[in-house]
This record gives C-alpha cells, structure tokens and sequence, in this order.
C-alpha cells in the first residue's frame, strides 16, 4: 500500500511539474521582460487567455505550486479574476 501511494505521489509531483514547466512557457507567450532581464506576466492575460483555458484546469493551483516551489513569484497568497487582473506574476 506504501509503495503504491509513493508512486501516486510520484507520478502527482512529475504531473504538477509538467504543468508548471507549461505555465512558464505561456508566461513567456504572453508577458514581457522589463529592464531587470525578468520575465513578468499579468495574472488576467493568463486567465483570459483562451490557449490558457485549454491547457490548465486549475491554473491558480498551477501558480501556487510555482509560487511554493519559487520558480515564480506574486503578491498574496492566491490570485483570483477579476480581482487580481493587474497582478504581476515574475519568473525568478
């Protein structure tokens, strides 16, 4: 039973992984470098994006994972349309 949760989990961590490294490339489609060389992307181009729609099922999940793992960066904790539409999501 251990051995199977393990691979659950394995195989849940390799899927999040996937999502994220997909999340950075449409973060890269859609946002723009400023002067500091960082990649920066508002949270409602990501949302209102119908590329993005088909591709994450629960992209605020995707970013928190992104976030936890600091492979991004946001302010707060979640982001949440149409409240956080102008929040600016930095690949560090």
């Amino acid at each position: 039973r251990n051995t199977a949760t393990a691979t659950n989990a394995m195989a849940s961590q390799e899927e999040v992984d996937k999502e994220v490294k997909l999340l950075l490339e449409e973060m890269e489609r859609l946002g723009t470098k400023g002067a500091d060389g960082k990649l920066t992307c508002k949270f409602g181009a990501l949302i209102k994006d119908d590329r993005c729609s088909n591709i994450f099922e629960a992209i605020v999940g995707t970013l928190r994972a992104a976030k936890k793992k600091k492979i991004i960066n946001f302010e707060g904790q979640m982001l949440l349309s149409p409240a956080h539409d102008d929040v600016d999501i930095v690949v560090l």
